[in-house]
């Protein structure tokens, strides 16, 4: 039973000396990156996307794109048939 409690013991320091190096590994991982990306990014920043600067037309007419009134109002009288041949 002595011998039980020791390898317990044993297993229970080496697993926490391993967890203590890999946070002392990622930590100074996380530092050193830090360190040398700062400058860099500062150096070469990212590109921004220029939107064009032109005056958007309002108007008054549905776009041609949009859905035509007439399928508008088939699919509510489609939509309010279901619901009266379905209601419970």
């Amino acid at each position: 039973m002595d011998q039980l409690s020791q390898l317990f013991v044993e297993a229970g320091t080496l697993m926490l000396a391993g967890m203590v190096f890999v946070f002392a590994f990622l930590g100074i991982l996380v530092v050193l990156i830090n360190t040398v990306l700062a400058p860099l990014a500062d150096k070469y920043p990212d590109p921004v996307a220029q939107a064009a600067n032109r005056p958007i037309a309002k108007s008054n007419k549905p776009s041609e794109q949009g859905i035509s009134p007439n399928i508008v109002a088939a699919i509510s009288a489609a939509v309010n048939q279901y619901r009266q041949t379905h209601k419970e």
